[in-house]
């Protein structure tokens, strides 16, 4: 099937039972198919089912709903509100920019996923409603900027409109008559062992992660055959569930069966059974008396009714198999074995394009509400103030006609924002005589690359360069691209290799970094051969014990680092020393200033 078909049918099944199907997590910019998408849900959906959008900002309040302060206010005592949630009992609640929801609100999703009902109590009051519901997640992130794994856990399809034509058709594909009758028809659906146990094997071959797909892929399997009108799965609902829902989760690649499986080694031959009494013969039923011996006896119920031929666990699985395989989009599993080694190595380094979050009083992204008078920086919230004030009104004195809300210091709440750090990339270039015989105008070239990245992120950058018997910081943190390029030009190189005195450098701005409330991570572009001790005496065997004493210092401020090996074969001395400062080891023996850049740009940009 076409994917265009796969969508329209995803809609179908989806718009059966949406509170058991979890839900849809849409991949898609803003996008015609989109729009079509969601255009066939409204219609297919059945008529009074509530259907909500909502923002991936919304406020916990509105979200779970809390106390009504309008009418708090005015009765004098608390009133609740139900929240959108609550309002979609039995429909369906579309999330926009999905990308973008905090594992806060992430939570709360998958708690009302997983209860079918939202509690909550807070602002004086306790909720309890019924809230059994499915979620479209509208998700537009671009490159690594997902929705939370989390809850697409929770839905069963996840669709990619972004390969569709800008003019894909869409059209729903049963009607409304049609999806009626499964609404109806659906709680008496059965579902044989066989296609449970098949379904497990399949989604343990396809690597598709946790029990719940199992179950989401075994209720899908139920809708199919409620829309096709049989009371039982068959093979061909089991199949089309691997395909839509387990397909796209896949994460391994199956190991390929062999057509012809090895033969077993014979069994010794048993002996032969002693012979037993012959027990004395039963004379035939009168029926079968006057039978002639070649007649075959008569089987009324064969020829009445013939059962198709089930097949066993086994089979089915390799059958939902080689479809779910067939669904697969090629070039997916490298793709996903490609993404998951970056954030692999994005974790590793612990570096991203933007700092760590931090509080802070007056700044950033609200996240969350504090109790106490605003101090500092802080900022008065005033709508919080007056819900945490609002149900205490009749226990202080305030009769129905005072318009005044009588507010005490416990009542004080404040916004709580939270701002990411600023970045700073500390670069450590080697520059002494053997790293430029190898490769130091690459590194060169590879950090002026780097720094106009940076550059264009708004990043702060420095620079520190190690030749002779120390190492000079040759960039002060700063935004300025040419600053950079400038001070890179007039690099000389030769000399002995003081790499100790480099990582005891750079470690010491990386800290002042940190104690500034920035994000530094630290990138050395050396060979890592160090000849230079601490004090400047020459010396390999000092240097070496020197460099490797300051990796064990480095490593225990926790600093991302990466450690890039420019010599010409990969050198054990350098992997030492990266493994000694915790640091990702890049080895590099064949590159270009624009290879290298490549490189190390993917390691250290999340």
């Amino acid at each position: 099937m076409s994917a265009e078909s796969d969508a329209a049918l995803i809609v179908s099944l989806f718009a059966v039972d949406p509170g058991a199907l979890g839900g849809v997590c849409l991949r898609s910019p803003v996008h015609p198919a989109r729009d079509q998408w969601l255009q066939a849900l409204r219609a297919s959906l059945p008529e009074g089912m509530p259907l909500r959008k909502v923002p991936s900002s919304i406020p916990d309040g509105r979200l779970l709903g809390g106390l009504d302060l309008v009418a708090t206010l005015k009765a004098n005592r608390p009133i609740a509100e139900r929240g959108v949630l609550a309002e979609a009992h039995g429909g369906v609640v579309i999330v926009t920019m999905a990308e973008r929801l905090t594992a806060q609100t992430a939570a709360r999703l998958n708690a009302v996923l997983d209860a079918g009902e939202v509690v909550t109590a807070r602002e004086g009051v306790t909720i309890c409603n019924p809230a059994r519901l499915g979620l479209v997640l509208l998700d537009e992130g671009e490159g690594d900027e997902r929705a939370p794994v989390s809850l697409i856990d929770r839905l069963a399809f996840l669709l990619d409109l972004g390969v569709f034509s800008m003019h894909a058709l869409l059209t729903p594909e049963h009607e409304a008559a049609d999806l009626a009758a499964a609404r109806t028809r659906l709680p008496t659906v059965s579902i044989p062992d066989e296609v449970l146990q098949a379904l497990c094997a399949t989604a343990i071959a396809l690597g598709a992660g946790s029990p719940r797909v199992t179950v989401l892929a075994a209720r899908v399997a139920r809708v199919a055959a409620a829309l096709d009108g049989r009371l039982e799965v068959a093979e061909e609902d089991a199949v089309l569930a691997g395909r839509l829902v387990l397909a796209p989760r896949a994460t391994i690649a199956p190991a390929p069966q062999s057509a012809d499986p090895p033969a077993e080694p014979a069994p010794p031959p048993e002996p032969p059974p002693e012979p037993a009494d012959p027990a004395p013969e039963s004379p035939p039923p009168p029926e079968l008396a006057n039978r002639p011996s070649d007649e075959p006896p008569e089987n009324p119920e064969s020829d009445s009714e013939e059962k198709p031929p089930q097949l066993d666990a086994q089979t089915l699985a390799d059958v939902i198999l080689a479809a779910a395989q067939a669904a697969i989009p090629a070039g997916l599993l490298a793709r996903i074995r490609s993404d998951a080694a970056q954030r692999a190595a994005a974790r590793a380094s612990s570096a991203g394009r933007t700092g760590a979050l931090r509080r802070s009083g007056a700044r950033g992204r609200p996240s969350g509400i504090g109790t106490g008078p605003p101090q500092g920086s802080a900022r008065l919230n005033l709508i919080e103030t007056l819900r945490a004030a609002a149900p205490w009104q009749r226990l202080r004195g305030r009769d129905g006609g005072d318009q005044r809300v009588r507010v005490s210091p416990d009542d004080f709440r404040v916004t709580r924002y939270q701002q990411r750090a600023q970045t700073l990339t500390i670069f450590a270039v080697d520059a002494s005589g053997s790293s430029a015989l190898n490769r130091l105008a690459e590194a060169k070239g590879a950090v002026e690359l780097l720094l106009a990245d940076c550059y264009v992120r708004r990043d702060q950058v420095a620079v520190i360069a190690f030749r002779g018997k120390a190492a000079d910081l040759l960039l002060p943190p700063t935004r300025s691209l040419v600053r950079a390029k400038r001070s890179l030009a007039g690099l000389p190189g030769g000399g002995g290799t003081p790499l100790a005195a480099a990582i005891d450098a750079a470690g010491a701005l990386a800290q002042l970094s940190q104690r500034r409330g920035e994000t530094p991570t630290i990138v050395f572009l050396t060979d890592g051969r160090a000849n230079v001790a601490r004090d400047g005496s020459p010396g390999r065997e000092r240097g070496q014990a020197n460099a490797l004493q300051a990796a064990r210092i480095l490593s225990g401020a926790r600093v991302a680092t990466l450690f890039v090996d420019t010599s010409p074969r990969p050198s054990e001395l350098a992997r030492e020393l990266a493994a000694s400062m915790r640091a990702q080891y890049l080895p590099l023996p064949f590159a270009n200033a624009r290879s290298l850049s490549a490189i190390v740009k993917a390691a250290t940009v999340s």
